[in-house]
């Protein structure tokens, strides 16, 4: 019988038949360590593909959800891990062994690595589905689609069509759903659920209407300086770009001026123009929000996750290490975020987090918040829904996967089976021109000779993802887990050293 259409009725009907299966799953297999499974990684970055493009070793991103290799410390379960381009394997031995009390060549016999041989830049999902004869090894890996479910970075139509045509259901979002993430769609869910959010307007679809709603913004609040043009379906800040009022005229000429001013917008993503961006708009819509100014000023996030029951799980918090012209595109994170409001951020976002499971939401997403120092404290604006894997994702699940540790809602902190607390600064974009070059096994044994590694005795040490960009393009992750916060930045800082005196001078 052939699969239904892509982005029909009767294949929407058919995913939401395979999702039904996956609470009986969380239920009878998730709890039980012995059960026998199949985790299907699928690291696909179903996003603009153009504005991915202006992100430097973008197609390496695919390794960021390795940690998950780390899944196989359970002893019946088996995981498929699908990627554009083949991996070295040098990379996957690094990852192997990381795994504690279980030889590595167990777990590579229940390591499937499947893979498109195609690097071009389109998503890894869209690839698979164009490859019959992948699709059916990758049901033959798959066995019994009934234990069986995927992990994807975030579930568009093309993962949802991937989905039925391998009867396995998804631990995410069901695409229908995905406009709640949007940044339209976010703050006017985050409004309802009673969480502050900075002046804006939502579901702009042009030019003229982004430069109506800059000037209804500038008369309500005549003192703003700057406003922040989102695309809708942006992501990681690139998709933003900043409107600055200085110079701005009185209320009645405010409208011309600003349409004018469009093309000198600061925009975040590298290499972008007004003319691409104006077509973004037209294609996914914008909102235009008041700039937080003040100082000090942060920039973090909390992380859920809302379990096939429904039930909503506190992750994480971060403090976001934000780069780009005006510090809105994401570099890195520290966990946990700052004591000063982590806790509130986190009673804050499971506001959000009530509203997104009320609606069937389902796995992983954040909520995003700047935070300004006042007199009498923290003030926290929540800005955006991230209804997908991020970028702190990644390193909280090596913190859990290495330590077989736990997060403590009430504290806001993570700890060891034996209670000591750990905290780590994570980078996806350790990055320099003296790094291009080192191949993957260059790395091993820079870390090898310089004891850049994790220790599994202490729970501290060094963890790198990204390894494949390094040779072309001198960019990699880390992950740094220490006692301390500052005994985490002091592993980044002296990975940092060791990188740079190690790099080619160019």
């Amino acid at each position: 019988m052939s699969a239904p259409a892509a982005g029909t009725a009767e294949e929407r009907a058919a995913f939401a038949r395979i999702q039904a299966g996956l609470p009986d799953q969380f239920r009878g297999i998730f709890p039980n360590r012995a059960a026998p499974r199949t985790v299907v990684v699928l690291p696909s970055l179903s996003l603009d593909q153009d504005v991915l493009s202006r992100v430097t070793g973008m197609h390496h991103y695919e390794e960021r959800m390795l940690g998950m290799l780390m899944l196989l410390r359970l002893p019946r379960t088996r995981l498929v891990y699908l990627t554009s381009e083949p991996l070295s394997e040098t990379i996957v031995d690094y990852y192997l062994h990381l795994l504690q009390g279980v030889p590595a060549a167990h777990a590579r016999q229940r390591l499937t690595l499947l893979s498109c041989f195609d690097g071009s830049s389109r998503s890894l999902t869209e690839k698979i589905l164009e490859r019959p004869r992948l699709i059916a090894r990758l049901r033959n890996a798959i066995g019994d689609p009934a234990t069986a479910h995927i992990a994807a970075y975030t579930v568009s139509g093309l993962e949802r069509t991937l989905a039925v045509r391998l009867c396995a259901p998804i631990y995410g979002c069901d695409p229908d759903l995905q406009a709640l993430g949007s940044k339209s769609g976010g703050r006017r869910l985050m409004r309802e659920a009673g969480v502050r959010v900075p002046d804006g307007v939502e579901d702009l679809a042009g030019a003229d209407e982004i430069a109506a709603a800059l000037a209804v913004l500038k008369r309500r609040n005549p003192g703003l300086r700057r406003a922040v043009v989102k695309l809708n379906e942006g992501f990681s800040g690139e998709g933003n770009a900043t409107f600055d009022f200085r110079g701005a005229p009185d209320a009645s000429a405010l409208g011309p001026w600003i349409r004018t001013r469009l093309p000198d917008l600061a925009f975040e993503a590298r290499g972008m123009t007004w003319e691409a961006y104006e077509a973004k708009v037209r294609q996914m819509g914008a909102i235009v929000e008041a700039f937080i100014e003040g100082g000090p000023k942060r920039s973090p996030s909390v992380q859920f996750r809302i379990d096939p029951l429904g039930e909503v799980e506190f992750i994480s918090t971060h403090d976001q290490v934000l780069g780009g012209p005006t510090g809105q595109v994401y570099l890195g994170c520290h966990f946990p975020a700052d004591d000063g409001y982590r806790l509130a951020i986190q009673a804050e976002g499971a506001k959000v987090a009530r509203a997104l499971a009320g609606r069937g939401v389902l796995g992983r997403f954040s909520v995003d918040f700047v935070s300004v120092r006042e007199a009498d404290g923290w003030r926290n604006h929540a800005i955006e829904i991230n209804l997908r894997k991020g970028g702190t994702t990644h390193p909280f699940l090596m913190l859990q996967f290495l330590t077989g540790g736990a997060y403590d809602p009430a504290t806001g902190l993570f700890h060891t089976p034996t209670g000591q607390p750990r905290f780590y600064f994570a980078s996806d974009n350790l990055e320099a021109d003296r790094y291009r070059g080192l191949t993957p096994a260059d790395l091993v044994d820079i870390s090898v000779l310089n004891e850049l590694h994790y220790d599994g005795t202490s729970h501290e040490g060094v963890v790198f993802h990204l390894i494949g960009a390094l040779s072309e393009f001198g960019k990699l992750g880390v992950v740094c887990v220490g006692s301390t916060p500052e005994r985490a930045e002091s592993f980044y800082r002296r990975t940092v050293d060791i990188l740079n005196r190690e790099g080619s001078p160019g």
